[in-house]
């Protein structure tokens, strides 16, 4: 028996053609910004002042860096698996903070310097989630862009084929010694 409902025909009816999007993966969400803590603070290490005292004071910067970063992410995702949450939910970053900073603060500086890092872990890294999801939709929407346009005044210029050839044109001129090198 077959329905001549034009509503169930096969090319009526159509899937939808959107892709559905992964999130990230626990070891991209630990690991980046892991490797991007490190870098910052190896960064700072090589701006200290106390770098001829000690030459591995970027190195140490790094590590230290990268070992908070470890932290403070991994007490992030087990909070955020332990409430079953999302991932932008900020009490994940809050209670998160709090654990790590706590370890942390303990290892560091006894029970005082555990409530001391349990506090200053909840607000920065709390903050710091906060910013980085409100700059999310700014992000998406500039990596979204076909092309970007620079200010006329701006010494870098993005050249079009015609704008080259003369650009070279102008060159061969002012320097033909130049040239006759590069051939």
């Amino acid at each position: 028996m077959e329905s001549e409902d034009p509503k169930l025909s096969e090319e009526a009816i159509q899937l939808p053609t959107s892709t559905i999007e992964q999130p990230p993966s626990l070891s991209e969400r630990l690991l980046i910004p892991t490797l991007l803590a490190g870098a910052i603070g190896g960064g700072v290490g090589l701006l200290s002042k106390r770098r001829k005292a000690h030459p591995n004071i970027p190195a140490t910067y790094a590590t230290n860096s990268a070992i908070v970063a470890a932290c403070y992410c991994g007490a992030r995702e087990l909070v955020k698996v332990t409430r079953k949450s999302q991932d932008d939910d900020l009490m994940n970053s809050a209670i998160g903070g709090l654990f790590s900073g706590a370890l942390l603060g303990r290892l560091q500086g006894g029970p005082r310097g555990a409530f001391r890092y349990s506090i200053a872990f909840a607000t920065v890294g709390t903050a710091f989630d906060y910013a980085s999801l409100r700059s999310k939709p700014f992000v998406e929407r500039v990596r979204n862009m076909d092309s970007i346009t620079l200010p006329v005044w701006f010494p870098i210029q993005i050249l079009d084929e015609e704008a080259l050839a003369k650009k070279k044109a102008e060159e061969q001129k002012l320097f033909p010694r130049l040239n006759k090198e590069e051939s």
